[in-house]
Order: structure tokens, then C-alpha cells, then sequence
């Protein structure tokens, strides 16, 4: 599994998944508003923490920064 998630979007998906964990817990939500939030939320907190998004590899995205080869 290749990183694919970095750069700014990284931390932007770990705020946005810990904010809509919040959200689904504490704003009194409908069932289904709170279903559609931890489960928003937890994909985005977890590619966010692993670095790869598996949508973005379907699509052939990659916003992950590449590393130098080393080589001259």
C-alpha cells in the first residue's frame, strides 16, 4: 500500500474526521444523521492516519509528495 494522501490534505482529513466523530456524538442528530457522520468521520480519520485513500487510488490520484531517488 502506497501513500497516496499527503501534503495538506493529510491533517485536513484527521480535523475533519475527529469533527464529524464530534458532531454525530454531541448535536442530537437523527439516527440516520448520526450513522452518515461516524461513518464519514471514520474514513476520513483513518486514511487520514494510514495515508491512503483507496478512492483516490481507483481514480489514479495521489496527492502524497515523492520522495527523492538519491540518485544524481
Amino acid at each position: 500500500m502506497t501513500c497516496n494522501v499527503g501534503g495538506v490534505e493529510r491533517p485536513i482529513r484527521l480535523i475533519l474526521g475527529l469533527v464529524l466523530l464530534a458532531v454525530g456524538a454531541f448535536a442530537g442528530l437523527p439516527t440516520w444523521g448520526m450513522a452518515a457522520a461516524y461513518g464519514v468521520g471514520a474514513v476520513a480519520l483513518v486514511t487520514g492516519a494510514i495515508g491512503f485513500c483507496p478512492a483516490w487510488f481507483l481514480l489514479g490520484m495521489n496527492t502524497c509528495p515523492t520522495k527523492p531517488s538519491g540518485k544524481a
